[in-house]
């Protein structure tokens, strides 16, 4: 006779509305990164990265990150970050120096033209994250949809990733 305090055997398959709430949260993962990066590669020639790499540096004290934390920002590996970090470079809205702190660590500092480059970017970013996410949500819906986006962050890493200040 099975234990009936026994935890509960592991699902081994997705069915009914497991499998709907999973096949739509998954869709919306493959949907909405290419519709960010669309909007923004055709009005700021950005990649949806790079624009989040210019946003938190542009709401840091004075512009500046280690690489490395915002490599954690970004969910990112310095390696990607820093190929990241040398096309912005190129185009002057940002800059890479050693920390006078700990030179072992190197910081990223957003530039002036950074700074316009996010400035003018962002309005059209917005008029597209309204548009295909929170003008389709109740204020509730976008509260709810908060709170479980961070929960599952939660579950994925537990350091909470970034927040607006």
């Amino acid at each position: 006779m099975p234990d009936p305090d026994a935890p509960a055997a592991a699902p081994t398959e997705l069915t009914g509305e497991d499998l709907e709430t999973w096949s739509a949260l998954a869709t919306l993962l493959e949907w909405l990164p290419p519709a960010l990066d669309a909007q923004l590669q055709r009005d700021a020639q950005l990649s949806h990265f790079e624009y989040g790499v210019l946003y938190a540096l542009a709401q840091a004290a004075d512009g500046t990150l280690r690489m490395s934390v915002l490599a954690g920002y970004a969910n990112s590996t310095l390696s990607r970050l820093s190929r990241a970090a040398t096309r912005l470079e190129t185009h002057g809205w940002l800059r890479r120096t050693p920390d006078p702190a700990d030179g072992r660590y190197t910081l990223a500092v957003l530039t002036e033209p950074g700074r316009a480059k996010v400035r003018d970017a962002t309005p059209g970013h917005v008029e597209v994250v309204h548009r295909l996410v929170l003008d389709r949500l109740t204020k509730a819906q976008a509260r709810q949809l908060r709170e479980i986006s961070r929960r599952i962050a939660g579950a994925v890493r537990d350091d909470g990733g970034w927040r607006p200040r």
